[in-house]
C-alpha cells in the first residue's frame, strides 16, 4: 500500500503542470481564441519564477513572478490577435518559438543554480497516517491549487453568468456583441487567464517539481496541454483525467529506465506522449462529438466595427 500511495502521489505531481496549463487553454478556447503559444509561456514562466526565487530566496515570490510573466507574454498575443487582428495560429506559433528562445537566453546564467523549492505539505500527526495521510495531506501546495483551479473553472463555466457570457462569445461573437456583451474585453480576460495558468505551470516545474532550471525543461508539455483540450472535447473533467494519465505513464517510463528494461532511453521518453495521444484519441474518436463540443467561433477574428 505504501508503494501504491507513493505512485499515486508522484502521478498527481507529474500531471499537475498539464492540469494548470490545459485548464488555462480551455478557458481561452472557450472564448473563441486559439493560443498555440502555451509551450513558450510555460518556459518563460519557469525561467522567471526560478530567477526570482533564486535571487530573492522566496519560492512563492517566484511563483507569483512566473504567473505574471506568463500573463505578460499572453498579453502580447492578445494585442496582436484581438486588437491588431493578426492570424491566431501564426501568432501563437511565433509566441511559442519566442518563449523557447527567450527562456534559454535569459536562464543561461542560472543553469547550475540551486534553490530551496516549495516542499510538500507536512501536518504533524496527520501526514503520517498510513496511506491517507500522504495521499490527502502530503501533496505539494500547488497540487492542491491545481485541483481548486479545476473545481473553479468547472463551476465558472457551467454555473455562473460570467461563464455563460464567455461561452457565448466563443460560440457566436456577433450575436454576443449584438446583445451588449464586450466581446473583445472578455477575450482579453480569457487570454490573460490562460497565460497566467501557463506561467503557473512553468513555475511549478521550476520551483516545486524539480527546483532547478534547464533549457527546454517543459519537455513539450505545452503542446500536450493543447492536445488535451481538444481530445478532452473541452470538458474540464476529461482534461484532469488526461493530465493524470500523462503523469502516470511518465512515472512508468522513469521506473522502466531505472529497472534496466532493454529499450533505448529515447524510446522510453517517448512513451508518455504516445500513450496520452493514443488513449485520448480513442476516447474522442467520434469526430461528431468534437464538432459539437468545439467552440463554433474558435480561431475566428472578431472586430466590433466589422
Amino acid at each position: 500500500m505504501e508503494s501504491l500511495t507513493e505512485i499515486i502521489v508522484l502521478t498527481l505531481a507529474a500531471g499537475t503542470p498539464l492540469v494548470l496549463a490545459a485548464l488555462g487553454e480551455l478557458v481561452t478556447e472557450k472564448a473563441g481564441v486559439l493560443n498555440l503559444g502555451v509551450e513558450g509561456m510555460m518556459l518563460v514562466g519557469a525561467v522567471v519564477a526560478f530567477i526570482v526565487a533564486a535571487d530573492t530566496h522566496g519560492a512563492w515570490l517566484g511563483v507569483a513572478a512566473g504567473i505574471a510573466a506568463g500573463a505578460a507574454l499572453s498579453l502580447v498575443f492578445a494585442v496582436l490577435t484581438l486588437s491588431l487582428m493578426a492570424n491566431q495560429v501564426a501568432s501563437g506559433l511565433a509566441l511559442a518559438l519566442f518563449g523557447v528562445g527567450l527562456s534559454a537566453f535569459v536562464g543561461k546564467a542560472y543553469v547550475n543554480a540551486v534553490i530551496a523549492g516549495i516542499p510538500p505539505v507536512a501536518l504533524p500527526g496527520v501526514s503520517d497516517i498510513p496511506v491517507i495521510g500522504r495521499l490527502v495531506f502530503g501533496q505539494n501546495p500547488l497540487v492542491y491549487l491545481s485541483l481548486l483551479l479545476f473545481a473553479g473553472v468547472h463551476w465558472f463555466l457551467h454555473r455562473t453568468r460570467a461563464g455563460l457570457a464567455l461561452r457565448a462569445v466563443g460560440e457566436a461573437p456577433d450575436s454576443a456583441h449584438a446583445i451588449g456583451l464586450p466581446v473583445v474585453r472578455i477575450r482579453y480576460a480569457a487570454v490573460l487567464f490562460g497565460g497566467a495558468c501557463a506561467g503557473l505551470a512553468g513555475a511549478f516545474l521550476a520551483v516545486a517539481y524539480t527546483p532547478m532550471w534547464a533549457e527546454g525543461m517543459s519537455a513539450g508539455r505545452g503542446w500536450i496541454a493543447l492536445a488535451l483540450v481538444v481530445f478532452a472535447t473541452w470538458k474540464p473533467w476529461r482534461v484532469l483525467l488526461g493530465a493524470y494519465l500523462f503523469g502516470g505513464v511518465t512515472l512508468a517510463s522513469f521506473q522502466a529506465q531505472a529497472g534496466g528494461i532493454a529499450l533505448p532511453s529515447q524510446v522510453l521518453s517517448m512513451l508518455p506522449y504516445i500513450a496520452t495521444i493514443v488513449v485520448l484519441a480513442l476516447i474522442s474518436r467520434d469526430a461528431g462529438v468534437i464538432r459539437r463540443n468545439a467552440p463554433a467561433a474558435l480561431g475566428r477574428p472578431f472586430h466590433p466595427d466589422a
